[in-house]
């Protein structure tokens, strides 16, 4: 029995090593088979569990003034997002995680729930840092973080209007942040994390393109002289309780925008309650008459038609002017004017009489020179044309009213651009809000000695018996003119709404600078461009030349203050 035992043993022992080879054969084989042949499905297979890929995200290009100083940078912040389908497993952690992340558990339910067959969802966008380490601490499965950044303007409300500012998604969505958003802005890359056995992203486990960065962009806004523009314009719009107004100060020799306000401001670094109304860069959207600012050019056509010279004589006597169905009055009855006496006392009358005996259509091509009619091109959004009709349309009344600045509509940057020739003594540049370190080519608009000429009458509208004296700037020579105007109301013009301008430029010898002021609705303390526009002209102006370290060109020993008055003035 024992023998027979041991006869049997043998076989067993092979039967028990086949059985034992033929499975290493068959784990062998079916190694080969998932480790060769299927290798990239089981590969598909954990990287879906275990890997996820996201994106990279990079920062948008600086905004810098004309000297470096910043006026966007984006700051990193962190978003919370997370994988619905490992979140809606940990339901007994949604009530921390939604107190963490400031919302109510129903409103995180809804939001799992709507995205319960996606990859990737956001739980909260813009966290601080120490907020979003504290979201972190709980270790909720599936929740992660992701660097993105945030905009953040130096100036806040003092640059809001031409800088503008950014969505969520830092893409620019006014101003110069829209204007040039296609430079200014990232191209996000793409990585793949590493997660754990809970959902959370660990690592980084490679990066598949990487991002690049958006460019910088120097504007030739220069920071100080904005904000000089800024405190000034605003103090004018409360002390006269005006409805808004706006303030471009130009670089006379390049074109330059140097400072581009407007009130009522906003701040972009804080838009929460804010009405989009509040977002609208009135410079260049908003149109008005430019009522007596608009002389100085009809003057210029006139010197250009050889009919004139400064010394040319106007009887304006009685005061007043009949034009087909229309009177055209001035408030005292200046009798005999020369020609710069009526840029000096501006003369409705004698505009109108010197603009009818001229041919309208060299007073148009004047004007649309000047570049009224068409956009100045500096690129910022919602910028409007303004309104210059055909010459062709033009009886004798408009004629005479265009003279004057009725019957036109234009921007305040528009008239900023205008002067601009003036001052460059007949020629008009492109404007800009880049900063260049060349001089554009510009365009003769106007010969030197015409505008030498209106320049010096210009100097007598700011001299002390001049309509626009209040913009005097001690020590220089200023160049300018006022302009006072009826606001045109859908049933007319208003009887008792005015909007005030000043357009002019310092110094008169060699100008450096080109400011327009204007300030719509001002209800206290006068309405006139003289009491209310051309204030804020010399203040900003004093401050300007003396930062840019603009020599004198009429050193005074003693410097007076010069007050006016809310008196009856005529522009």
């Amino acid at each position: 029995m024992n023998r027979r035992a041991k006869t049997r043993h043998p076989v067993r022992n092979a039967i028990v090593l086949l059985m034992l080879m033929g499975g290493i054969a068959l784990l062998a084989a079916r190694a080969v088979y998932l480790q060769v042949f299927n290798s990239d499905f089981l590969q598909s297979q954990g990287n879906q569990r275990h890997m996820r890929l996201v994106k990279d995200n990079s920062h948008r290009g600086m905004i810098l003034d004309r000297h470096g100083s910043p006026l966007a940078v984006s700051t990193p912040v962190d978003s919370v997002w997370a994988h619905p389908p490992t979140l809606a497993k940990e339901r007994r952690k949604w009530p921390h995680l939604a107190a963490m992340l400031e919302m109510s558990p129903r409103d995180l339910a809804q939001l799992v729930q709507k995205y319960d067959d996606r990859e990737f969802m956001y739980l909260k966008r813009h966290m601080s840092p120490p907020q979003a380490e504290r979201v972190m601490a709980l270790q909720v499965p599936g929740v992660a973080l992701q660097r993105e950044y945030r905009r953040y303007y130096p100036l806040g409300s003092v640059a809001g209007h031409v800088i503008g500012f950014t969505n969520i998604d830092d893409l620019g969505q006014e101003g110069v942040e829209l204007a040039y958003d296609a430079s200014l802005r990232a191209v996000p890359g793409a990585k793949r994390l590493l997660r754990d056995l809970l959902g959370t992203a660990v690592e980084v486990a490679e990066s598949v393109v990487l991002p690049k960065p958006g460019r910088d962009l120097v504007l030739s806004i220069d920071r100080r002289i904005q904000y000089l523009a800024y405190r000034e314009l605003k103090a004018a719009v409360d002390e006269h309780g005006a409805r808004a107004g706006s303030a471009i100060v130009l670089d006379a020799r390049t074109g330059e925008v140097l400072a581009l306000v407007n009130e009522p401001d906003f701040n972009p670094n804080n838009r929460t309650g804010l009405r989009s109304g509040m977002f609208r860069n009135r410079a260049v959207t908003d149109i008005f008459e430019p009522g007596s600012t608009l002389k100085p050019f009809t003057i210029a056509s006139a010197l250009e038609s050889g009919k004139y010279s400064p010394g040319s004589i106007i009887d304006t006597t009685p005061g007043t002017l009949q034009v087909g169905d229309r009177l055209f009055r001035d408030v005292h009855n200046y009798g005999v004017l020369t020609v710069a006496g009526v840029i000096e006392k501006s003369s409705n009358v004698g505009i109108s009489k010197i603009a009818l005996s001229l041919n309208k259509k060299n007073i148009w091509e004047m004007l649309r020179n000047a570049g009224f009619g068409q956009s100045t091109g500096v690129q910022l959004p919602g910028e409007v044309a303004g309104l210059l009709n055909p010459y062709s349309k033009w009886v004798p009344v408009d004629q005479a009213s265009i003279s004057f600045g009725y019957g036109i509509s234009v921007t305040p940057l528009q008239l900023a651009r205008a002067y601009l020739a003036l001052a460059n003594d007949g020629v008009t540049l492109p404007l800009t809000l880049q900063h260049s370190e060349t001089v554009p080519k510009g365009e003769r608009i106007m010969s030197v000695d015409t505008a030498r000429r209106v320049q010096s009458m210009l100097e007598l509208a700011v001299g002390d018996i001049g309509t626009g004296r209040a913009a005097q700037v001690a020590d220089y020579r200023v160049a300018g003119k006022t302009g006072t105007v009826r606001k045109l109301m859908p049933e007319g013009y208003s009887d008792d709404k005015y909007v005030a301008w000043f357009a002019g430029f310092a110094p008169a010898v060699s100008p450096r600078l080109v400011m327009v002021v204007t300030v719509d609705e001002p209800v206290r303390g006068g309405y006139y461009g003289g009491v209310v526009a051309a204030p804020v002209f010399g203040h900003v102006m004093t401050g300007a030349l003396r930062l840019l370290d603009v020599a004198p060109d009429a050193p005074r020993q003693d410097t007076r203050l010069i007050t006016v008055k809310s008196e009856r003035v005529v522009e």
